[in-house]
């Protein structure tokens, strides 16, 4: 076992894919080096392992729950760590500019892991130069997709190491099996559709209630959204509206939605921009259908470019609507696309993507 000082940041952990990554490397890393610290200010850290030394304010953790305090808070947090110990590696999954910035202050090497494409903020010039210079400083970058690490090296001529999200497909399909109160899907020959994320503008709900809402009237289907957001109240008024509330269903976050996924037939993602969706990877571990939009980056590359799956037009509810009239008709392609996507699920090996993260910290000096 390595005796290195690790300092993970992450201010602000909440409950969708990057904590799932999170707490999966993390806890991988806390068995290979003898000193790793997790820098937060959230209070979800239940799943990872007590051999790690969670540090952060208990009181203000509580107290603050805008992600930008918790960014501060952590931000002081980090500058005291640096300064009790100054034998210390930095590994970033979030607010990376605030630890570059702290890290070359005071001299020390950082580790970035971006979670998401940058797509959201690229038409901004000004956004642009700040990222590219401020990333620019970083001793690594990593990325969690071929098409994220294309896209960095030519909108921001920047450098990244392509690591995929490691996957615990034991652990999902575990998970699964496990039983919950009763089926969450209401009628007998319903297409049965789920989307599991967080409600924001990012995963585009909207564009998939649309295309239910054009659906009603010409197929039986039924839609489950599980996650929880700023747009929930949004998006429960437009199922009002067009009259959705007996078909479509918003559920809470669940600790674990693998059951309710195992219960469907069909996942739909209609995210505006993402990383590589861990989701997507679970939802093909559970060999369901996947249509998702082809936005940048992940969707496309763990889909193969539609072999594993189907791609929409990002945006386009009458696109989604046209793939999921066709996913209806094609039963033997169905078939044929889900077991692809699944025997491509090796590039994902969680012990193999695990490695190649301590690789890299092995090297760091």
């Amino acid at each position: 076992m390595k005796y290195k000082k690790i300092i993970i940041f992450m201010p602000s952990i909440e409950m969708g894919g990057v904590e799932k990554n999170l707490f999966i490397i993390t806890n991988f890393l806390s068995f290979k080096f003898r000193n790793i610290r997790l820098i937060t200010s959230s209070n979800n850290t239940q799943n990872l392992n007590k051999n790690i030394n969670i540090v952060r304010n208990t009181f203000l953790s509580t107290l603050f729950k805008k992600r930008i305090l918790k960014i501060f808070i952590s931000s002081i947090l980090l500058i005291r760590e640096i300064l009790k110990d100054k034998e210390v590696i930095i590994f970033s999954f979030q607010a990376n500019l605030y630890s570059i910035l702290i890290a070359k202050l005071f001299g020390k090497k950082i580790i970035v892991r971006l979670n998401s494409s940058p797509s959201g903020w690229l038409n901004n010039i000004f956004k642009k130069l700040i990222f590219k210079k401020i990333l620019s400083f970083s001793d690594k970058i990593i990325v969690n997709s071929q098409e994220f690490k294309k896209q960095i090296q030519s909108d921001l001529k920047l450098k990244s190491i392509c690591i995929y999200n490691p996957l615990d497909k034991k652990n999902i399909k575990s998970k699964s099996n496990l039983k919950i109160k009763e089926n969450p899907f209401k009628y007998k020959n319903s297409l049965k559709i789920i989307n599991i994320g967080r409600l924001v503008d990012q995963k585009d709900h909207i564009t998939l209630l649309k295309s239910i809402n054009n659906l009603k009237s010409k197929i039986n289907l039924e839609l489950i959204i599980i996650g929880q957001g700023k747009n929930k109240n949004k998006l429960i008024e437009y199922i009002k509206k067009n009259n959705l509330e007996k078909i479509i269903n918003i559920l809470d976050y669940k600790r674990n939605p693998y059951p309710y996924v195992k219960y469907s037939d069909l996942y739909i993602s209609s995210s505006i921009y993402e990383g590589l969706p861990n989701v997507l990877l679970e939802a093909i571990t559970l060999k369901k259908f996947v249509i998702a939009s082809d936005c940048p980056t992940g969707p496309k590359e763990i889909l193969d470019n539609g072999k594993g799956g189907v791609l929409f037009k990002t945006g386009s509810y009458k696109d989604l609507s046209s793939k999921i009239m066709t996913y209806k008709k094609k039963n033997r392609s169905n078939i044929k696309k889900i077991n692809f996507a699944y025997n491509s699920l090796k590039k994902y090996d969680m012990t193999k993507n695990l490695d190649l993260y301590y690789k890299i910290l092995s090297k760091i000096n």
